[in-house]
Parts: C-alpha cells; sequence; structure tokens
C-alpha cells in the first residue's frame, strides 16, 4: 500500500475540520488551518501550498530562518507556533506574519519594535492545564495581561493560544480548550489557536479558530 501524498492528507485534513465544525454548528470557513511545517522539507511545503494551504506554522525561529528566506514566494501567511525566547524576538520579527506564543510581558514589550512598519498581530499563550514545563500566562493574569499588550504601539492583539496536555483520549482536554474559549469571550478577542493533530477536532468543536496540525499533513518527524 503506497503511503499517502501531501494532497491527500490535506484533503482528509479539511474533511475532518469541515465535520467537526459542523458537528458544532459552526461554519467551517471560520476555522484556519496552520500547516505546521517544523522539519518538513521545502519541498514537501511547496506541496502543501500546492494542495491549498495558505498558512504555515514554524516552531522553532533558528529552523525558519533557514527555511522562510528561499519560500518567500509562496503565497503564504507565516506563523511561529513554538516558544519565542527573547534573544530571539528581533530574528522573529523579521521572518513571521503572526506570533501565537507571547508568554510574558517582557516579550510583548520586545516585539513592540520601532523598526517594524506595520502591526504584527499576536496571541497570549495560556497556560490553561497550569503544566510547570510549559510556557503561558496562568489564566487569572491574562486579562491583566490583555490590557497591558493592547495599549503597546505596533502590535494588534487578535486572540489567545494554548498547548493542552498530551493526553491518550482527547476528550480528556475538552475543559481545557472550554476554560481558554471562555476566557477569550471574556475578553472580546476574536482568535483562539489551539488544538493540533492528536485533538484539533475537540479543539474545533470548542471554538478554535486556528489549528496547528504538523504530522496529519507532513506525516511522522524524524529529529
Amino acid at each position: 500500500m503506497r503511503p499517502f501524498s501531501i494532497a491527500e492528507r490535506v484533503a482528509h485534513v479539511r474533511q475532518r475540520v469541515e465535520r467537526a465544525a459542523e458537528r458544532a454548528g459552526r461554519s467551517p470557513a471560520d476555522v484556519t488551518i496552520v500547516a505546521v511545517s517544523k522539519l518538513a522539507s521545502p519541498q514537501a511545503i511547496e506541496e502543501a501550498v500546492a494542495a491549498g494551504i495558505a498558512h504555515l506554522g514554524e516552531s522553532r525561529v533558528q529552523e525558519a530562518a533557514a527555511k522562510i528566506p528561499g519560500l518567500r514566494d509562496l503565497p503564504v501567511t507565516w506563523h511561529l507556533v513554538g516558544h519565542l525566547q527573547t534573544n530571539k524576538a528581533k530574528t522573529a520579527l523579521e521572518l513571521f506574519d503572526i506570533i501565537h506564543s507571547v508568554d510574558s510581558l517582557h516579550l510583548a514589550e520586545i516585539l513592540s519594535h520601532p523598526d517594524r512598519s506595520g502591526p504584527l498581530p499576536v496571541l497570549l499563550e495560556v497556560n490553561v492545564a497550569g503544566e510547570a514545563a510549559k510556557f503561558g500566562f496562568p489564566p487569572g493574569e491574562v486579562a491583566a495581561a490583555a490590557r497591558t499588550v493592547a495599549r503597546l504601539p505596533r502590535l494588534e492583539l487578535r486572540g489567545l493560544m494554548t498547548v493542552a496536555p498530551a493526553v491518550s483520549d482527547p476528550e480528556e482536554v475538552r475543559p481545557v480548550f472550554r476554560e481558554l474559549r471562555q476566557l477569550r469571550d471574556s475578553l472580546g478577542l476574536r482568535e483562539l489557536s489551539m488544538g493540533m493533530t492528536d485533538d484539533f477536532e475537540v479543539a474545533i468543536e470548542e471554538g478554535a479558530t486556528l489549528v496547528r496540525i504538523g504530522r496529519a499533513i507532513f506525516g511522522e518527524r524524524t529529529g
């Protein structure tokens, strides 16, 4: 049996997104697939774009810096979805169109950079489950952080992001996604970046507007 092509994987992910949205009474058009291209080759990325992917996500600034400049002709929006160290923030500003993982006010202040010509869309990362190994604001600090970030020049606060705990049954993280949606709603923001290959359907049912999908599109990673 031959392996699925990237185009076939993209089509299958789209079908799953559509079904999850319909179960929740939502329009599939309200959910953006961010294909996480970490460790994917330029050829694989080009195949995904040819299959209709318009949003690409990278987790590591160093890897993205070696990859994105050679793919600048692609008609895509580049998302930083991984942890951003403050010493790499200036490079991230040059590479990405939107940053999902603003996890401190100090980082937000650095991203509010006078050299950037236009507003940078950002999301605040929230550690909903309180995992010690995860980054992000505690839920109780998000409202104050959002008010501060909204006042910073050259940043456009669009929403919230979380990385749910790794579990065998995605139903176990439904409360995490629901809490983030309720928090987002209380702040009057639009975007909810939540859900990855193993749990994105539950995330969509709970209101995700951006789903970060790597393995289901590009296959298992090595490295």
